[in-house]
Formats: structure tokens, sequence, C-alpha cells
């Protein structure tokens, strides 16, 4: 099972939110300098996000770029890609996976086949689906916007469009107080597709529960910048 530890960025600093509030931040640093660091202690891929994009603040491609560019390792970024355009354009720069939230719930809401104008121009298998819960349904739009659709539904509509999905359990987000393993499961037993989990992973024994469960990978946070997690 893969390790991916996260680089959220925020005003161009690497940090980590509790919940996804803003406000929560705990600052970790250069973020091109900190993706160098996890690669040199062993990471073979990278988890990117830009808070920023997500919140509606600006945005930092050129500096995820540079995260690509030097860390050498393949990267998965997330944060504000809610068009077509910008996901084609990150893309055709070099990201080796693109994860979209709201796209891919207006996408199965309102039918508007983003997904699949994304997937000619770069690929099913460089999509993939951010899933994000709490209390079992779906948030959305930086985990501002919450809806009625169940977890499992979600990622039963999605199966055919993407090549994976990540999974957060909002409610245990940046707080190291352990993993829901129940919705884990459910989740990583309604897809035959490549599942990430992240959200409240704090102890090892929290990453082999999730990697029993049978999920493909886990994004580690907090939990790793606060050495409770060793990558290596």
């Amino acid at each position: 099972m893969e390790r991916i530890p996260a680089v959220d960025i925020l005003d161009g600093r690497c940090v980590q939110l509790v919940g996804g509030k803003p406000g929560t931040e705990k600052t970790y640093g250069d973020p091109v300098e900190t993706s160098e660091r996890w690669v040199k202690e062993g990471a073979r891929m990278l988890h990117v996000v830009d808070l920023d994009a997500t919140l509606g603040l600006g945005e930092n491609t050129d500096t995820v770029i540079e995260i690509k560019n030097k860390a050498n390792v393949p990267i998965q970024f997330g944060g504000g890609i809610r068009t077509v355009e910008k996901a084609r354009e990150l893309l055709q720069r070099g990201v080796d996976r693109i994860i979209v939230g709201t796209l891919a719930v207006e996408d199965c809401t309102q039918n508007t086949g983003k997904l699949g104008e994304i997937a000619k121009a770069g690929g099913r298998n460089r999509i993939v689906a951010a899933v994000d819960s709490s209390r079992g349904l779906v948030v959305y739009s930086g985990w501002r916007e919450r809806t009625a659709i169940k977890t499992t539904d979600l990622v039963n509509q999605l199966e055919d469009r993407v090549w994976g999905f990540l999974y957060t359990n909002v409610d245990v987000e940046g707080r190291m107080m352990g993993v829901n393993m129940k919705a884990i499961k459910e989740v990583v037993d309604s897809t035959k597709k490549p599942v990430m989990i992240s959200g409240g992973i704090s102890s090892e024994e929290d990453i082999k529960d999730i990697e029993e469960a049978g999920a493909w990978g886990v994004v580690l946070g907090k939990a790793l910048y606060e050495g409770k997690i060793k990558l290596r």
C-alpha cells in the first residue's frame, strides 16, 4: 500500500488545517523544500493541494509545477479544479493525476459530462474523484456545501468515469484522533477501483487496519508532519 505525503499550500506556505477550516492552520515551511524532503525520506508519490484555489483566494499552480519538476516523482494534485480548461492545463503541464471533487459531484448531479471531456483530453487513468464525507454524506466546494448523497452512492455513480477515489472523512480530518474503519471499509468494498484514504490517520495501527481493509494507499498529513508516523 502506498504511503503518500500531503503537501497542502496556503498563502505560499506548506500547512495543515483541522477539519479543513481556515484559521486552524499550522505552518511547516516552504512547500517545494518540504516536497523534496519527503522524497528524500522515501516518498514514491506526492499529494499536493492548493488550498488558496479551493477557498477562492488565488492559486499556486506555478509552485505545484515546480514541485513536480524538482521532486521527480509522480504527483496527484487537487484544489479548485472546477473547469475542464483548468484540468486540461494541469495535465498538459505534467501533473500525473488530477483530483476533482466539486466537478465530480456536479458531473453526477447535473449530468455535465465534464469528466468525459477531461478523459478525452488526458485519459481516464489520470482522474481521481475526491469523495469527501461528513456523517456519511458527501460534502464539496472546500467542504462548505453539503448534500444528501450517500458516500457509497457517489462512488457507484463515478466508478466508470475515473481511475480511482480519494476518500476523506472530514469529521476526523487533521485531528489525529484515529479513523472510522467502518466507513472506510464501506467505501473500499463499494468499488473495484483503487481507493486512497485520508483524514484522521494518526498511528501505524491505523495504517495497518486501512491496508487490511483493501485500500490502495493512504494520504498522510498532520500525523506525518508532527512525527507520529514515520514515512520510512
